[in-house]
């Protein structure tokens, strides 16, 4: 993962950071912890994506409307990162991470005892302000929990829990809501962010604020061109990859006419492709960010505009999945890099521009897509897609990239 690791290396070289102080290796289990309250908050907050038709049934609501369930907390962590991150920036980080992994706990158990939709989305708003805190104050957190040599790998143990999420907790997740009901899934999620916040409580030592995240820098940050680039970049292909995500459940049961039973499978086929994908970005991107970006949307393109065709079939839509596995995994990385590289000085703020633009984009596909698919249908949506995704490499290709990949590519 050096597209994360490139940010930290800042970090970790950033005048509050002092090598001779570093704290002692057991900390070292912090990093875990910071690991599984990743794993819980990416698990929660994708795990509508394959339970999607069993909860609009359960409360008697569209397919687009229990989209809703994905936009309520996609919106709520764009607006809570920077709001987070400035307006706590003096308090401890263990008691803050620890706060929202609690509040985790208390959404999930909300959403399994939800008697209306209405209270869910309520939950899922509580999800949101969890994952815009907790990205904003944990992403960076490395370079004060291990040694200086140490920090690329902890965080790329660190940021391993997204595509864990999507490998382990989304198909497991569903498997167990399409079994017990997707309350079930609800309670067992909210059972492990209690653990997560105990084990951070016990294992994370104190960590007091050392600098603060103006406001001011942020909006220095969004002025730039580079930047303004890489925001349009990420809303376009993270609104066609959420676009049609959100709803591919709904395909693969309506139109591959897969049994309900056997959805996880499929979406496992995507998270270990997601995997590879991202570790395909690690060692392509030093190369050549503009285009591995603008390689990952083309890949997203042609995925989405095949599956009304070949996903038809079984085989058909499992390997338009793994393709579109593949090249989704890359995109995080991709994003996260365009806005490191674009503020070298600001690794937090750079996080929280990061966190915001995807996590809003994130929303916005997620509602768009819910409205194409009730106006038309679930293959309407896959072809609207494609056509985001193109627009996003057509971008990237005339714009160029922050720094060097300008002229490089």
């Amino acid at each position: 993962m050096p597209a994360i690791a490139r940010v930290d290396e800042h970090a970790a070289a950033s005048p509050e950071f002092k090598p001779d102080s570093g704290p002692p290796r057991q900390y070292r289990a912090a990093v875990v912890c910071l690991f599984l309250g990743i794993f819980a908050i990416v698990t929660t907050e994708i795990l509508p994506i394959g339970l999607l038709t069993p909860i609009a049934d359960d409360f008697g609501v569209s397919d687009g409307t229990a989209g809703w369930l994905m936009t309520v907390p996609g919106l709520l962590a764009a607006i809570c990162a920077p709001v987070v991150t400035v307006s706590t920036g003096r308090l401890d980080r263990r008691s803050m991470l620890v706060a929202l992994i609690v509040l985790l706990a208390v959404a999930n158990f909300l959403a399994a005892l939800a008697p209306a939709f209405w209270v869910v989305l309520v939950a899922r708003a509580l999800v949101g302000v969890t994952i815009g805190g907790f990205w904003s104050i944990g992403a960076g957190l490395a370079p004060r929990l291990v040694r200086p040599e140490a920090v690329g790998t902890a965080t790329a143990v660190i940021f391993a829990a997204v595509p864990a999420g999507s490998v382990l907790g989304l198909p497991a997740g569903t498997q167990l809501g399409e079994h017990l009901g997707w309350r079930a899934s609800s309670v067992v999620m909210g059972a492990l962010a209690l653990a997560v916040s105990v084990a951070l409580l016990v294992l994370l030592p104190p960590l007091p604020a050392t600098t603060v995240t103006r406001a001011r820098v942020l909006r220095g940050l969004v002025r730039g061109a580079d930047v303004r680039i890489g925001l349009a970049a990420t809303a376009l292909v993270v609104i066609a990859h959420f676009g049609a995500y959100t709803y591919v459940t709904p395909f693969l049961e309506e139109v591959t006419r897969v049994d309900r039973g056997r959805i996880g499978p499929y979406l496992l086929a995507f998270g270990v492709a997601g995997i590879v994908g991202n570790f395909v970005a690690g060692a392509t991107l030093a190369r050549g960010l503009r285009a591995t970006f603008a390689g990952c949307a083309a890949l997203i393109a042609a995925a989405t505009a095949l599956f009304p065709v070949l996903g038809r079939w079984d085989a058909g839509a499992l390997g338009l999945l793994v393709v579109w596995g593949l090249a989704y995994g890359a995109v995080p990385a991709c994003s996260q890099t365009w806005f490191a590289r674009c503020a070298p000085d600001a690794p937090e703020a750079a996080t929280v521009v990061f966190t915001s633009s995807f996590q809003l984009t994130f929303a916005a596909g997620a509602l768009l897509g819910g409205g194409v698919v009730d106006a038309t249908s679930p293959s309407t949506v896959m072809v609207c897609a494609s056509a985001v995704a193109l627009t996003m490499v057509a971008v990237v290709a005339t714009l160029g990239g922050p720094g060097r990949d300008r002229a490089s590519g």
